[in-house]
């Protein structure tokens, strides 16, 4: 009975706890901003969440760099880069990009509009956090901060960015530049698509065909420099549910992907995009393409700074049926997955969390 008590009490005192936290509206910057030197309780992860760090062994590892450029330069360079794409797709699910199209200055602008957000004065900034997650624009931080094990250490602005805001509905530090960048990103996606359909030996369309790059949301990622990085982490390791991310970060670094069980880092590249499979990409290849378990980890450097760039419809309703491809199936490689739309596998994969077993499973045949 004692520790039932206990319990419930411990449970409480959370409860409390992580209502206050968020009831300051001011953040993980918050915290900061006020001198914290010792990370809330809310915040520390269990230790085995810092297993399977990368050792000397992964120094083997590299993720893909695949260039562009070559693109339209002839049809042996433009099958070079196609066979790259499959290759980084099947094996690690993630590659970085350069000579992608959108000019540096913007990729930096980028960037400093997401800072420009989040250092901007608490109460102006306040107007935006919500946990109503219907909006098209919301400042929080911690998507799952009632629901997950421990908290992250970083703020997110989230924003619906295809089917295109009003430009007044998004913040004024970011406002001309999340407009810009967009439009960059879906470009680069049809780019993307048209490669990824290619590697799969459809129809250059096909992807396209399927409303893969129709939706497009954002998520720009704050992470405050953490006095204790050895008891938290940045985002909890997860694969992104959508189609396809294309991420921009800054230099300081932090990305890692789960790899042959290892932690692996995803060194930052100037002018590069970081591009990775989501869960619907490999439940419509088959799993041929793999949706990449990633997470971010705290520094004492920071702050961090991304923008993720989520290819998905899962704002856009639609009773669109998605299942394995079936020029993709046959009698020796069946279908492994059933049939489901982008806003059932979503509220699935939102109602799961960060963390935990692949969303995937819930779906497989």
């Amino acid at each position: 009975m004692e520790a039932a008590e206990q319990s419930h009490r411990s449970y409480s005192n959370r409860k409390n706890e992580l209502q206050a936290f968020d009831d300051t509206k001011a953040g993980v910057k918050g915290l900061v901003d006020a001198g914290v030197k010792k990370i809330p309780d809310i915040f520390i992860h269990p230790p085995d969440v810092f297993e399977k760090n990368s050792g000397d062994k992964c120094k083997d590892f590299c993720i893909p760099v695949i260039d562009l450029e070559g693109l339209d330069k002839d049809q042996e360079s433009h099958q070079e880069i196609v066979d790259k794409v499959r290759c980084a797709s099947e094996t690690f699910g993630v590659f970085q990009v350069v000579n992608h199209g959108i000019p540096v200055n913007v990729l930096e602008e980028m960037l400093h509009g997401v800072r420009r957000f989040f250092e901007q004065d608490t109460e102006v900034k306040k107007e935006f956090y919500t946990r109503d997650y219907t909006k098209k624009v919301a400042y929080h931080s911690n998507l799952y901060l009632f629901s997950a094990r421990a908290a992250d250490w970083r703020d997110t602005l989230y924003c619906v960015m295809a089917p295109p805001p009003e430009p007044e509905e998004l913040p004024a530090p970011c406002r001309d530049i999340q407009m810009d960048y967009s439009k960059h990103v879906m470009k680069l996606g049809t780019t993307l698509f048209e490669l990824l359909s290619k590697a799969l030996q459809l129809d250059p369309n096909h992807l396209q065909d399927m409303e893969c790059a129709k939706g497009l949301t954002s998520a720009c990622q704050y992470y405050p420099p953490c006095p204790q990085p050895e008891l938290t982490l940045g985002t909890t390791r997860h694969t992104d549910g959508g189609f396809l991310t294309v991420l921009l970060q800054d230099q300081v670094g932090g990305l890692q992907i789960l790899h042959q069980d290892q932690w692996i880092d995803v060194p930052p590249l100037p002018g590069s995009l970081v591009v990775n499979v989501g869960d619907l990409l490999q439940l419509i290849t088959n799993d041929r393409f793999k949706s990449v378990e990633h997470r971010v980890v705290s520094n004492v450097i920071g702050p961090r700074v991304s923008a993720a760039c989520f290819f998905s419809t899962s704002v856009v309703p639609s009773t669109k049926l998605y299942a394995p491809i079936k020029e993709l199936v046959s009698e020796d490689n069946p279908p492994k997955y059933r049939e489901t739309t982008v806003q059932e596998f979503s509220s699935y994969a939102f109602s799961k969390g960060l963390g935990g077993e692949s969303r995937l499973l819930h779906f497989r045949l």
